[in-house]
């Protein structure tokens, strides 16, 4: 494995990193035995396994793995030790050039050392810095899982490598229980959901990364704006809306240019330059500046659906969890030092109350501090962070450091969700700013009449909403919670003479503002039943002769199935009562 994939935090924390480590050597070990003209990349451990780029002349399918995977058993079977040793960079250079490793080569011009670590197998010897368990023999309960392409260090102007990822664990059975949650996640895949219920598409006509709402997932994302702006409004946020696009005059001044140009849409206009913006808070800094603030007013906390655009490599973009345009549930909160802790306090409530409504109650906290590239004075960060733990500490929230980790303007807390399968999400965030007050010149009038310097904090509850959306989809596995269902009810008759009294119940259904679908088709009942459990509809009604008589429905639920007969109003009491406690199916 090259220099180039240490994952210094995964080495830290996981103890299964050595065993990954290992095997990702034995990996590209049976390769090489297999394939002798490969090239190596780098092949490091990641989180519930590993994987190795290479530098192929003939294509891998996941066909061709069974056998990579036999050849790495004879190496486990044959048992080498591994073992390191060094050479100077020179020595190296010599090494790997007789081999014709041109990225191993390349890897060795970035590391610092007068020497370089090898660790070798067997027969097999490679540029790594370890760790590694004690033998190949050690590497039992592994499973390659899948070939994919890959840039030579993500640059898509590099060369096109392919990538090998596998699993490793301590025993059969935890490896097992892996490949069963793999298998689980695939069944709850958003992106083939979002298909199959007609959520979303993405074009090629309109290019990579934008997302088409169909009807019924922009109603499910409509549902979901409308709980965030109402408990918005209820907790005193102002709403406000502003430009797609600035001037890069402002996006200089707030630093992204020098920061965040790679990630930014930038184009001219009549001889003026322009950025899309790929962040709110710009323009809710303006709004702020439009007028006098006083020592009174403060905190203003402005709100917004914005909508912005960050100029993601197409290699890294996946569904709704890595798009170029999305929108935020975006607040900025324009406040006093004094004030600044309290109202941290209040968005880790407010934070934490939101997605439990959504059906999460596992979290996972982490405070970021200052990275190396930053704008603002160290005083200034050195209070940020003292105000965002000492927020977490009084609200009794467990959390993580990660040193480095924070935006460029200022330190951040971040919320991650862990969903019905365990897997941790990204979502909410509280970043406390200096920065760009200072920038911008951001003031208020205290009570001694004098302009004094305002303090900002950036929030997001839900983040993306587009990735949130993605996480609902996988977390339900597409069946959402009644109250979030785009259909709620699918009113089924038997026969079309019983079409009326189909109607009668659809109508009482939306007087009640329930979501009700008429399947009027001409098919047989048990199709309509079985598609509107394809499409994850909580409640399925039908209807014959002797249900419109007594004015009754026959309840069908997509997980219970036959819930038996209920009067026609009990039913519709019973849908809106279920839908309005939000409750998770």
């Amino acid at each position: 494995m090259g220099h180039a994939g240490k994952a210094d935090e995964l080495k830290a924390t996981d103890p299964l990193y050595a065993l990954r480590h290992s095997a990702a050597h034995v990996m590209a070990q049976a390769v090489r035995r297999l394939y002798p003209e490969v090239k190596l990349a780098i092949g490091p451990p990641i989180e519930d396994g590993f994987y190795y780029d290479l530098d192929l002349p003939v294509k891998l399918t996941d066909e061709d793995l069974p056998k990579i995977e036999a050849e790495m058993a004879k190496i486990i079977k044959e048992g080498h030790a591994f073992r390191q040793s060094y050479m100077t960079k020179a020595e190296a250079v010599e090494f790997f050039k007789r081999r014709g490793e041109r990225y191993k080569l390349e890897i060795i011009e970035t590391i610092p050392d007068a020497r370089v670590s090898l660790y070798s197998d067997g027969e097999f010897i490679d540029l790594c810095e370890g760790p590694h368990v004690t033998s190949t023999g050690e590497v039992k309960a592994v499973k390659l899982l899948s070939v994919a392409g890959a840039y030579w260090r993500g640059d898509e102007r590099a060369a096109q490598l392919q990538r090998i990822y596998g699993a490793a664990y301590l025993t059969p059975e935890d490896l097992q229980a892996h490949l069963t949650r793999l298998e689980e996640a695939k069944r709850r895949d958003h992106r083939r959901l979002g298909t199959q219920l007609e959520l979303f598409s993405f074009e090629e006509l309109a290019g990579p990364g934008v997302v088409f709402y169909h009807p019924k997932g922009a109603l499910v994302r409509s549902l979901i704006e409308d709980e965030v702006k109402r408990r918005h409004l209820e907790r005193g946020y102002e709403l406000v809306a502003t430009p797609h696009i600035f001037r890069t005059d402002i996006w200089k001044r707030s630093g992204h240019l020098d920061y965040y140009k790679d990630y930014m849409f930038l184009f001219e206009s009549e001889e003026q330059g322009f950025g899309i913006k790929p962040m709110n808070c710009p323009g809710h800094i303006l709004i702020y500046q439009a007028r006098l603030r006083s020592y009174r007013d403060l905190p203003i906390r402005f709100f917004e659906l914005g909508t912005v655009y960050r100029n993601e490599k197409s290699g890294v973009l996946h569904g709704l969890l890595r798009v170029r345009g999305f929108t935020q549930d975006d607040a900025h909160i324009f406040l006093r030092e004094d004030q600044l802790v309290e109202e941290i306090e209040r968005i880790l409530d407010f934070a934490f109350e939101v997605v439990r409504t959504f059906g999460f109650t596992e979290f996972e906290v982490e405070l970021s501090t200052r990275p190396a590239q930053r704008i603002g004075d160290p005083v200034s960060w050195d209070h940020a962070e003292a105000a965002l733990r000492e927020a977490l500490i009084s609200r009794k929230v467990s959390f993580a450091v990660r040193e480095g980790e924070g935006a460029f303007y200022g330190p951040k807390i971040d919320i991650k969700i862990r969903d019905a399968i365990g897997r941790s999400w990204q979502c909410g965030t509280i970043q406390c700013d200096f920065a760009l007050p200072e920038r911008f010149d951001l003031t208020y009038a205290g009570a001694d009449g004098k302009p004094h310097r305002t303090v900002m904090l950036h929030r997001a509850l839900l983040g993306s909403f587009e990735r949130f959306l993605g996480m609902l989809i996988e977390h339900y596995a597409g069946a959402f919670p009644l109250w979030l269902a785009p259909v709620q009810v699918t009113a089924i008759p038997i026969a079309d003479k019983f079409l009326d009294y189909a109607r009668e119940v659809a109508t009482a259904l939306r007087a009640r503002g329930i979501r009700v679908h008429l399947d009027e088709r001409n098919e047989k009942m048990q199709a309509k039943i079985r598609d509107a459990q394809l499409q994850q509809v909580p409640y399925m009604v039908v209807v014959g002769e002797r249900e419109a008589k007594a004015r009754v429905v026959a309840v069908r639920h997509r997980r219970g199935g036959d819930l038996g007969t209920a009067p026609l109003e009990s039913f519709v009491e019973r849908v809106s009562r279920e839908s309005a406690s939000r409750q998770a199916p």
